[in-house]
């Protein structure tokens, strides 16, 4: 399977995509203030925060999931990139990414979307955490041979964040 079959670069609100799961870019107590996380609270509901701030807290460089309350999609993925100091580091999305990656085996899920994880509160570069999301998405998918994954989608709210994404992930930087 090629990069292209698989990986999927879009310039939209992650919020708003008809795909199995998405991924919030965690704190390890699981609140869901600010980012891509209050949007997703904001629009799928605080039904969604509180079921995974009872699951919480959690290791940084974890995931877990929750429904998605109002959402179109089936399930919020919560990979935690950083703890309550909102800082990160590539070991931290590396791990995360693998962790989402991980429970979306567990969840038998088709498609998945993530966001640049680290990238908005956490300050990560964004060219750095997309070679790093590639890297560790590509190794998932060459270490489950029978995984139902068939599109794994890096959904980027503005259109620097996506040009950066899409040379990076298909290849051209």
């Amino acid at each position: 399977m090629q990069i292209k079959d698989i990986f999927k670069v879009i310039q939209a609100d992650i919020t708003q995509l008809d795909c199995d799961a998405i991924v919030n870019a965690a704190n390890n107590r699981l609140l869901m203030g600010g980012g891509v996380a209050g949007v997703i609270r904001r629009k799928g509901g605080a039904i969604i925060e509180d079921e995974a701030v009872a699951k919480g807290p959690m290791a940084v460089g974890g995931a877990t999931w929750t429904k998605a309350g109002k959402l179109p999609c089936q399930y919020v993925i919560h990979a935690v990139t950083m703890a309550m100091d909102f800082k990160t580091d590539s070991a931290i999305i590396r791990q995360a990414t693998a962790a989402a990656l991980e429970v979306a085996e567990e969840l038998k899920i088709a498609s998945i979307a993530f966001p640049a994880l680290g990238c908005g509160v956490g300050g990560f570069p964004l060219e750095e955490a997309a070679q790093i999301m590639k890297t560790v998405s590509k190794a998932h998918l060459n270490s489950h041979s029978s995984t139902a994954l068939r599109g794994i989608i890096f959904c980027l709210y503005d259109k620097q964040a996506y040009n950066i994404y899409e040379h990076v992930i298909y290849g051209t930087r």
